[in-house]
């Protein structure tokens, strides 16, 4: 199963990043979605599951949930906006933990877990490359591969 990882697009919903995630099972966005655009853009590729960022007060995106657990082949995900707000020790409980916010790309194991952040696929910020990111996922296991995007 190949899992689409997106977050902090910010309104913005470039090309580079909808082919990037072309022939996703499922895109997952992080959070900081902005205009209704973006999620309407993401759903035309793939059955879409998005959360709430700080950013997400008007339109669908305000209506968003703050967390998701969800289960893919066997393995438990809890998605949240700002890994620091995380209250809890995943250890145990959940195999892969996806945030975004900082915009720096993440794709670390710390034991049994696997943090991942797609990084920043909306405008630049800082230094930061534009990035998304993908899960790919088996009964046996989850691995994760950051894509920087050609812009």
């Amino acid at each position: 199963m190949q899992i689409g990882v997106i977050a902090d697009t910010h309104s913005k919903m470039r090309p580079e990043a909808l082919e990037a995630l072309e022939g996703s099972d499922v895109i997952l966005h992080a959070g900081d979605v902005g205009r209704d655009e973006v999620l309407e853009a993401l759903e035309a590729i793939a059955p879409l599951v998005a959360i709430r960022g700080n950013i997400d007060t008007a339109g669908r995106a305000a209506t968003l949930p703050e967390t998701q657990d969800l289960e893919f082949l066997g393995h438990t995900f809890y998605m949240l906006h700002d890994v620091k707000t995380l209250d809890f020790d995943p250890q145990g409980h959940y195999r892969v933990v996806i945030a975004g916010h900082s915009h720096k790309p993440r794709n670390e194991w710390i034991d049994d877990v696997l943090y991942f952040n797609p990084g920043g696929a909306g405008p630049r910020r800082f230094t930061l490359p534009i990035t998304v990111g993908r899960l790919q996922v088996t009964e046996d296991g989850v691995v994760g591969e950051i894509i920087e995007l050609p812009v």
